[in-house]
């Protein structure tokens, strides 16, 4: 009869037991237990991968979770995708530098005598377009589209401090910017009742044309007219 007093000390009590016996001769416990699983990798604790598979079990489901979860992703990438180009185009216009463009033509809805529209792109600032009140329009069309990028109004008859004042002013613009498509871009443009330009910024890509109505008047009597001296368009170049 083999020694029982030899071999391997059992993992529970410590009794010693011959080699080759699968139990305890004493507690009967597992003198080889299976060994344990290897840890699963970090991306493999998280839902729902965290289970261990066996025989394809949850594999059908993980996957359409994944998928759904990919479709989601492609779909707000989507949506997303025109914040993300205006952010791009914002970009581009800040790093770029703005340059001069003149539209090839220009027409009004009403000018009183010897103020037309197109005094507006003559460069310059001593003569103005001069409309009867507000509601009138002025449009621009260019003979190809361009980005917008910025748009220097210079309200009143001059710049001139002393000639400023001599016609009435519209301190609100409506202005509505219609790109090669079709599509209308609508702003509403504050500007301060003094001399000299004053900038906007736009932002708009492949405008065509673009429409200033006039609001808000100040110093419209009777004997005065709105004035314009001066629109100026920037591209980027």
């Amino acid at each position: 009869m083999p020694d029982e007093g030899t071999g391997l000390p059992c993992p529970a009590c410590g009794t010693l037991n011959q080699p080759g016996r699968r139990f305890c001769r004493r507690c009967a416990a597992e003198l080889t237990p299976a060994a344990q699983a290897a840890p699963l990798p970090w991306w493999r604790t998280v839902w729902p991968f965290r289970r261990r598979t066996r025989a394809g079990s949850g594999r059908a489901f993980r996957f359409f979770v994944i998928l759904a979860v990919v479709l989601a992703l492609c779909a707000g990438g989507f949506l997303l995708l025109p914040a993300g180009r205006a952010l791009i185009e914002d970009t581009r216009d800040k790093l770029g530098k703005a340059r001069p463009v003149t539209p090839a033509q220009v027409s009004a809805s009403a000018a009183v005598p010897g103020h037309p529209a197109t005094d507006t792109t003559d460069g310059l600032r001593n003569r103005y377009w001069g409309a009867p009140g507000p509601g009138a329009s002025v449009t621009y069309t260019f003979s190809k589209p361009f980005r917008l990028v910025d748009v220097i109004i210079t309200n009143g008859a001059s710049t001139a401090p002393e000639e400023y004042a001599r016609e009435a002013r519209a301190l609100q613009l409506d202005m509505e910017v219609t790109t090669q498509d079709g599509e209308k871009h609508r702003k509403e443009l504050t500007l301060s009742d003094k001399p000299g330009p004053q900038t906007i910024s736009t932002g708009i890509s492949d405008a065509k044309t673009v429409r200033l109505v006039l609001r808000s008047p100040v110093g419209l009597t009777r004997g005065r007219h709105l004035a314009v001296a001066e629109v100026e368009f920037f591209q980027r170049s």
